[in-house]
């Protein structure tokens, strides 16, 4: 269907993943859809249907001249609600505002946002109407060793950050989503890890060079259902934000992870802060990479920032 964008243009497209946070994208919409409503929001909305499917409905929502989206649904939603923007070609980003109504487990990009769990608070953000313009990292990796790349909303995971994350897929595919599940999930793949060895360029100049337990770049400060692995993150300062754990013992993982929630990450001894504009990370054996908490290929890795690209609604508080 072909809508004249004078029709389109004040009205919001809402992508909705019915499957998100255990199907509650789908048994709570009609709750949704009626606050919705009742603050006066015009909208039409679609559901994903399959992987990616979000990506391809952000496209079209562009090009049938929609410059307003809503993403009801988690980390992962948003992640390819965001690439969709970036490989249309009908208008620059900047010219599109995304709003989220967080549906999903993690929901860690609207921690950075200040954007409530509570509905009816969520749409009084995006009734509102107060926007920020965020950084995006265009990310480089291999997968089936064709050279392919995402656009990174949030914060990408190498090394254990990425093996407990495809550990926790799985469960997820089983219908059990929460943090205490990914905690679980944690220490069960920590007894089949092994520390790989990274060397990490940022701004062309490396920059270590060992082995090291996990790394995570970041243009927001939470990852992993609340973890805070780049407390110091700017999303808007035009640098990506990188934390690397150095090669530990598997039992320190007990005595600090405390810390990797609390802020305060960078007391741990094995933490090392990083920062630039453009990240190259190698390892060996070759690491996978998640993404906005999406399992993807593998390394080498490539991160570029594009400064202040993302024009997002976010909360009172922020």
């Amino acid at each position: 269907m072909e809508l004249h964008p004078d029709f389109v243009s004040g009205r919001w497209f809402a992508i909705v993943n019915p499957v998100a946070g255990n199907g509650m994208g789908l048994t709570d919409w009609p709750i949704i859809s009626k606050h919705l409503r009742d603050a006066e929001i015009a909208f039409d909305a679609v559901f994903t249907e399959k992987r990616y499917h979000a990506t391809e409905l952000a496209v079209e929502a562009v090009v049938k001249g929609y410059r307003h989206i809503i993403v009801v649904g988690g980390d992962g939603t948003i992640h390819e609600t965001v690439h969709g923007l970036f490989i249309q070609k009908q208008c620059p980003v900047a010219d599109v505002t995304v709003a989220v109504i967080a549906v999903g487990t993690g929901n860690d990009w609207i921690r950075m946002y200040g954007i409530p769990r509570r509905y009816t608070d969520a749409i009084r953000a995006i009734k509102r109407g107060r926007t920020f313009l965020q950084d995006v990292a265009r990310v480089g990796f291999y997968e089936s060793k064709v050279h392919q790349h995402r656009y990174m909303a949030n914060v990408a995971g190498v090394g254990f950050d990425a093996f407990v994350n495809r550990g926790y897929n799985k469960v997820r595919e089983r219908g059990l989503y929460n943090k205490w599940i990914y905690i679980a999930a944690m220490f069960v793949c920590l007894l089949n890890y092994h520390n790989h060895r990274f060397r990490i360029w940022v701004d062309g100049e490396e920059v270590f060079d060992g082995p090291a337990f996990s790394g995570a770049v970041g243009i927001g400060k939470f990852n992993g259902g609340g973890m805070q692995q780049m407390p110091r993150a700017v999303a808007d300062d035009g640098l990506l934000d990188v934390t690397v754990i150095e090669k530990m013992g598997k039992l320190n993982l007990f005595r600090y992870i405390r810390k990797l929630y609390n802020g305060h990450i960078y007391d741990v001894p094995f933490a090392r802060f990083l920062r630039g504009g453009t990240i190259r990370i190698e390892s060996f054996p070759g690491s996978p990479i998640e993404i906005d908490g999406e399992a993807m290929g593998y390394a080498p890795f490539e991160f570029t920032v594009l400064p202040r690209v993302l024009r997002v609604v976010v909360g009172e508080s922020f």
